[in-house]
Formats: C-alpha cells, sequence, structure tokens
C-alpha cells in the first residue's frame, strides 16, 4: 500500500492585507491541507482553496470528503495508472468536491513523484519545466489610496500586465481607471474583473461603458453561466470575455455555442477539480482554439503555485497570462521555505526557484496548523 495515511486540516495562514473584490474580503488563507504519507517514511502535500462563492465548497465539507475517500484511496491508488482511474470512477464525487480533491491529488502527486525520485512533470510524461513564468499584476477592490498605492509598487516592480477588481459603483471604479491612466497604463494591458456583478447585459454594458476604458477582456460581468448574455455583451463592447464561475468543468464547453469563439477561460485547479482533469480541459480546450489564463484563488500557497506551473507549461500557446504566485508578497509566511513567487517583473524563474526533481520539489517546513 503506497498511501498509508492522509492527515486533512484546514491551514490558516494571515494575510499582510485585506484583499477585497465583489464577492468576499478576505485577510485569512481559506484553504484545505493534506499530508499523504507512505509506511517508508515519505510524505506528499497539498492544498485546495474551497469556496462558496465558485464551487459552493466550504472548509468543513471538504474535510468530510476527503476523510470518507480516505480509506478507499488507501486501497485503490498505487500510481498514476490507478489514481487516474480513480479519477475517473469518482467523476460526480469531484464535480462536487473539486477544491477538495485537489488538495487530494496534489498530495498524492507529490508523494508519488518523491517516493519515483522525479517530477510531477516526468511522473506524467509531461517535459520538465524551464525558461521563466510571468505574472499579472491583480489589485483588489480597495479604497483610493490603497488602490494607487498598490499600483505604484506594482510598476516599480516592472509588472506589464494588471488585473483590476470592479466594485460596480461608478465612483470607486472610474478612480481606478483614472490612476491607471494617470500612470500610463494601456487599456489592452488590463483585465477587468466583476465577479458576477451586473444581473444582465444591458445593465453591464451601460456600466462599463461609462467608464471609457477599453479592457483588454472582461471577466465574470454577469451571474455565471449566462453564455448568451455574455455573447451579447461581447458583440456589443467589442471584446473578450473571461470564463471563471462559468466554467467549471470540460463538460460545459458543449454549452458555450457560439460564445466558444471569443471567450477566455480562467483554469484555476482548485475549481478543476486537480492537474489531471486540468490538462484534461487544456486539450479539450486547444481542439477548440480557446485561449486560457492560468488563474489563482487568493490565499493559495507555494504548493498550488507550484502544481498551476505544471499547467501553465503544458498550455504553450494558448496561455494568455497567468495569475498568483503571491507567496509571502500577501502570506505572512508560507509552507514552503523558499517560497515559490514571483520576482521582479513578476516573474518566477525555474532555474532560480530552488526545486528539486522530486514531486513537487518544495521544501515543505509548514503545514499541518489547523
Amino acid at each position: 500500500m503506497v498511501i498509508d495515511r492522509l492527515a486533512v486540516s484546514a491551514l490558516r495562514i494571515p494575510f499582510r492585507m485585506t484583499f477585497r473584490h465583489a464577492s468576499a474580503a478576505r485577510d485569512t488563507t481559506q484553504t484545505i491541507w493534506v499530508q499523504a504519507c507512505s509506511d517508508d517514511g515519505t510524505s506528499g502535500h497539498g492544498e485546495g482553496c474551497p469556496r462558496e462563492y465558485v464551487t459552493g465548497e466550504d472548509l468543513a465539507g471538504a474535510q468530510r470528503f476527503l476523510e470518507g475517500c480516505a480509506g478507499d484511496l488507501r486501497r485503490s491508488v498505487s500510481d498514476v495508472q490507478t489514481l487516474r482511474a480513480w479519477v475517473a470512477a469518482h467523476a460526480a464525487e469531484i464535480d462536487r468536491n473539486p477544491a477538495a480533491w485537489t488538495a487530494a491529488e496534489s498530495a498524492v502527486l507529490d508523494l508519488l513523484g518523491r517516493r519515483a525520485g522525479c517530477s510531477v512533470e516526468a511522473l506524467l510524461g509531461l517535459p520538465e519545466l524551464q525558461g521563466e513564468f510571468r505574472y499579472t499584476a491583480v489589485i483588489g477592490d480597495s479604497g483610493r489610496e490603497a488602490f494607487a498605492a498598490q499600483l505604484k509598487q506594482y510598476l516599480k516592480a516592472g509588472f506589464g500586465s494588471f488585473k483590476i477588481k470592479l466594485s460596480g459603483d461608478a465612483d470607486r471604479d472610474r478612480e481606478k481607471i483614472t490612476a491607471l491612466a494617470a500612470a500610463g497604463v494601456a487599456a489592452s494591458n488590463v483585465r477587468a474583473d466583476a465577479n458576477n456583478l451586473w444581473p444582465d447585459a444591458d445593465s453591464a454594458a451601460a456600466a462599463l461603458e461609462s467608464l471609457d476604458f477599453p479592457f483588454a477582456a472582461l471577466e465574470e460581468p454577469l451571474p455565471a453561466g449566462d453564455y448568451l448574455g455574455l455573447l451579447q455583451l461581447c458583440r456589443r463592447l467589442r471584446t473578450r470575455v473571461i470564463l471563471d464561475e462559468s466554467l467549471l468543468r470540460a463538460a460545459q464547453l458543449d454549452e458555450l455555442g457560439a460564445l466558444g469563439a471569443t471567450c477566455i477561460v480562467n483554469l484555476r485547479l482548485s475549481k478543476m477539480g486537480g492537474l489531471l482533469r486540468s490538462l484534461e480541459l487544456l486539450a479539450a480546450l486547444r481542439d477548440r482554439g480557446i485561449p486560457v489564463i492560468i488563474g489563482a484563488h487568493v490565499g493559495e500557497s507555494s504548493v498550488l503555485t507550484r502544481a498551476a506551473l505544471t499547467v501553465a507549461s503544458a498550455a504553450g500557446d494558448l496561455l494568455l497570462a497567468q495569475e498568483g504566485a503571491f507567496g509571502t508578497h500577501l502570506l505572512q509566511h508560507d509552507v514552503a521555505d523558499p517560497p515559490l513567487m514571483f520576482g521582479p517583473g513578476g516573474v518566477v524563474s525555474i532555474r532560480s526557484a530552488g526545486l528539486s526533481r522530486a514531486g513537487w520539489g518544495l521544501h515543505i517546513v509548514h503545514g499541518t496548523q489547523s
């Protein structure tokens, strides 16, 4: 039996600042943490970020799900092949608990890689990570002074791509636009995330037109799953929309219709139900020519940052942008030492990241706090 024990807990790490958007405000991680242990003393670590407003999950439900399936996982999973089989056989359960499963799967993949002495990429038959990965500066729905201060810091650090959170308050959002324009940031380098603010395409279009700022793309301006409304908004504003809460699993791609020709998918591992399902979605998106942003939940640690790099690398020319990799820029401490996080210019360099070739390659120093 490769998996001798699965330890499941909540991981709570305070933020250095409060992060706000239209759906939530948080100052602490909301993370489910899994340690997968084998009887030879090897351990793998994984995390998932349950979000009530994205997948309907909370920490308590995630923990119950994982504790309920731990025994079957121990008995059934011994390698990548049996892990894939488990995922396929429990697709409906993972659909209901995607973030919880992400924590378990990422821990098991780390464990299998460490036991085999190879990276997760090698374990899955993928090319090893190489080169640099460049991240987007994400600014929450903060007040004018805080927004300006964060923007100044990002510009000083050399970021060229931005994503801002809209509030729906016209004056407040116009202040953000004014600050961006004053700093010389082109609209073509800015994405706006509305977190499902407006009830329909007409009200969203009116609000966005009043800002007079042609964003590069709009993320989730309407209620999740309103594909027809999103298509109408795309055509009226002549822009692209980013699907986040509106696309939780690969089967939904068949429902997009004409929107598939003008949308972008925000692919977050916790939302999709782990790495294996994210790679399957990526293959389906490639068949349809739909580009991706590799997204992140606020408060992810180095483990999910590392797992997302696997998908970003596999995305190749479909990849438009990456989000996350905040590490201790946002968290008071990380689970890994050194933390895997962006440096100057928003860049993560694989050469200087200090990763080993086993599992996720991270040196975990913290992670069982509950």
